[in-house]
C-alpha cells in the first residue's frame, strides 16, 4: 500500500486551512473556459456568436439542475434526511454532462440551430474535469470519489488508513489519454463529421465510468447497479446509432484486413 500520510491535503495559508478541492474546482472552470475561448479564435465555428452563447446558457442551466440531481439519486433517503441543502450543495460531473447535453438539445431546438455545437467544447471540457478530479484526489476519503479497499499494488491509504482504490487517479489518467487520443484525430486526416470527437469523449467517458462505478463502496443500488450507471447507460442508449456506426466501421475494418 503506498502510503500518504498528507491526506487529505488541507494546505494552511495566513492561519487559514484551504480547500485544496474548492480551489480546484473553480480553477478547473476557470482554466476551461480560457482553453475554449483560445480554441474558437483559432478555429472557424459555424455557430453565430448569439446562438453559441445560448447554447453554452443552455449547458449551464441543464448542468447545474442534473449535476444536484443524480448526487442527489446517489443515495435518496440519506440526502432526502439531510434537507434541501444537500440537494443544493452536492453534484456530480456524470449528471452535470448529460444534463448539459440536454439543456443544448433543447435551446438548439428553440433557436433553430442545426449545427453540432460539441467539438468545441470537448477538449476544455476534458482538461477542466481532470484539473477537478485532481481536487477529489488531494480531498481524500472527504469527497466520495475514493474507491473500495484492496490489496492491489496502486492502493493507497487515502486519509482513513486503509488501502483503496485511487478512483480519482485512474481517471484523470484514462482523461489524458483519451484528451491526447482526440487531439490525434483532430492533427489526422481522417475525415470525422461535425460532432464526433465530442461523441467520443461522452461515449468514451460514461463507458469507463459505469465499469469504474464497480470499485465504489457505493450503499445504494436498484438492482445491483448504481445511480450513476444507470446514466451512464441512458447516455449509452442515447448514442446507440453513433455506436452502432462505429462498431460497423470497425467490422468493415477487420474484414478488409
Amino acid at each position: 500500500m503506498l502510503s500518504l500520510i498528507f491526506m487529505p491535503y488541507e494546505p494552511i495559508l495566513f492561519g487559514i486551512k484551504i480547500n485544496i478541492h474548492l480551489v480546484l474546482e473553480y480553477l478547473a472552470f476557470f482554466v476551461g473556459f480560457q482553453y475554449y475561448l483560445y480554441l474558437r479564435k483559432r478555429t472557424t465555428d459555424t455557430i453565430s456568436t448569439n446562438n453559441r452563447l445560448s447554447i453554452i446558457i443552455g449547458a449551464i442551466f441543464g448542468a447545474l439542475f442534473f449535476s444536484r440531481l443524480m448526487a442527489f439519486l446517489e443515495n435518496p433517503p440519506l440526502h432526502y434526511s439531510q434537507g434541501i441543502l444537500s440537494f443544493l450543495n452536492n453534484k456530480t460531473i456524470m449528471g452535470g454532462l448529460f444534463g448539459g447535453l440536454l439543456g443544448v438539445e433543447l435551446v438548439k431546438k428553440v433557436i433553430g440551430e442545426k449545427q453540432s455545437s460539441g467539438d468545441l467544447f470537448t477538449l476544455p471540457i476534458i482538461l477542466g474535469i481532470v484539473i477537478g478530479r485532481l481536487g477529489c484526489f488531494l480531498a481524500g476519503t472527504k469527497e466520495f470519489t475514493f474507491g473500495k479497499e484492496t490489496t492491489f499494488f496502486l492502493g493507497m491509504d487515502l486519509g482513513d488508513g486503509l488501502s483503496r482504490h485511487p478512483i480519482a487517479l485512474y481517471e484523470i489518467v484514462f482523461l489524458l489519454g483519451l484528451f491526447f487520443l482526440i487531439r490525434q484525430l483532430q492533427k489526422s486526416a481522417l475525415p470525422l463529421k461535425n460532432g464526433s470527437y465530442f461523441k467520443i469523449f461522452m461515449i468514451g467517458y460514461f463507458t469507463f465510468r459505469f465499469m469504474i462505478e464497480f470499485l465504489k463502496p457505493n450503499t445504494y443500488f436498484l438492482l445491483g447497479l448504481s445511480s450513476i450507471q444507470y446514466l451512464c447507460l441512458l447516455c449509452l442508449l442515447y448514442y446507440y446509432k453513433s455506436i452502432g456506426e462505429a462498431i460497423n466501421y470497425a467490422r468493415k475494418k477487420l474484414y478488409l484486413l
